[in-house]
């Protein structure tokens, strides 16, 4: 695969952080995704935040699993620390290496496809144990790889690029993610980077396990009235030995809402995505009635978007097993190896 590299030179002129860092300095190579694809917006707002945050990139690792969504990482936090997992197995990785060091922040990015089918074991797992990461959830309702077929967060009755009908319920993410004990979840869309940004930041911030679930509308499989997460079309080609597929290029969509305001977002398709943003006054302490908030306004056709839950308390996964301070590579063999009295010992307390 050939890579256009963006040139390293920036203009003086660009303003700097605390710690000296352009926002040029966050952004990783060209993105290959389709034009117009709102991933690329859920990138450029984890590159805003961690810049506005001051955060150095070489503090952070991004994980990320397989997918569309899983190919991100590469354009944004060049110079920081990075993994691709296989399919739906980015948490596990990424749990192993926070135990293993905690001195970085993790950003888990992931889609609904490596999340919500493959991956749903692990999501559940690094939720419950309360890994202290930023999950972040590019949803939108298909397989963008593999030609658009239903992902496992396709509303029922939505219809594919073919006009089959999904009869499957689906899974909602931020529902779970409520009852398996993530202690910081929003869900946001990724034109919205009014509210998208703030999110990350306090995600990146938060001291357990952050969830946020961004409906990322796909330009090239939902490009039709009965989706209900996408906004662009895809030109069909004939078929010869091969299918060619040409994707035509879009402005972006982006939007702009007062808290507590519904906004009926028009999509290139001629369909409307209808958003509803949480007023000022929502209490974001409350598990379960942001369970019954969402539920009840899932009911009128409307989705939740904002900060759904936030434990201000929240304790993570290396204060449960009382780990060392020390990232595991700065140990010497004193520490790594106590001696046969100490391993005694912790075979004893196993009997």
């Amino acid at each position: 695969m050939t890579y256009i590299a963006k040139p390293s030179m920036h203009h003086p002129s660009l303003s700097t952080n605390k710690v000296g860092y352009t926002r040029r300095d966050y952004e990783g190579r060209i993105s290959t995704l389709c034009a117009g694809c709102g991933h690329d917006s859920i990138s450029a707002a984890i590159v805003q935040a961690c810049w506005e945050m001051d955060i150095e990139p070489h503090r952070v690792a991004k994980l990320s699993g397989i997918g569309c969504s899983s190919k991100t990482p590469d354009y944004f936090l060049g110079a920081s620390h990075g993994f691709n997992t296989v399919h739906g197995r980015m948490p596990s990785v990424l749990t192993g290496a926070n135990l293993a060091n905690r001195d970085l922040l993790y950003l888990g990015v992931s889609g609904d496809g490596d999340s919500a089918s493959i991956g749903l074991g692990q999501f559940a797992n690094a939720m419950r144990r309360s890994v202290r990461m930023t999950y972040i959830v590019e949803n939108n309702g298909v397989y963008g790889l593999t030609k658009g077929q239903f992902s496992a967060t396709a509303d029922r009755g939505s219809k594919s690029k073919k006009g089959i009908v999904n009869n499957d319920s689906p899974i909602d993410l931020v529902g779970l993610a409520l009852q398996l004990g993530a202690t910081y979840v929003a869900r946001s869309f990724s034109g919205d980077k009014e509210q998208l940004v703030p999110l990350i930041k306090g995600a990146i911030g938060h001291g357990g396990a952050a969830f946020i679930d961004v409906i990322s509308p796909c330009v090239t499989f939902n490009n039709h009235g009965g989706s209900t997460k996408s906004y662009d079309y895809v030109r069909q080609h004939n078929e010869a030995v091969s299918r060619i597929d040409f994707i035509s290029q879009h402005s972006e969509i982006t939007t702009a809402y007062a808290p507590g305001e519904v906004v009926e977002v028009l999509q290139h398709d001629g369909s409307y995505l209808r958003l509803r943003k949480l007023d000022d006054n929502y209490d974001p302490t409350n598990r379960y009635a942001a369970l019954s908030y969402i539920n009840e306004h899932q009911e009128r056709g409307e989705v939740v978007t904002g900060l759904l839950y936030l434990d201000p308390l929240a304790s993570d996964l290396h204060e449960a097993l009382n780990t060392c301070v020390e990232p595991l590579n700065s140990l010497g063999v004193a520490e790594l190896c106590p001696g046969s009295e100490a391993l005694a010992k912790i075979n004893a307390s196993l009997r």
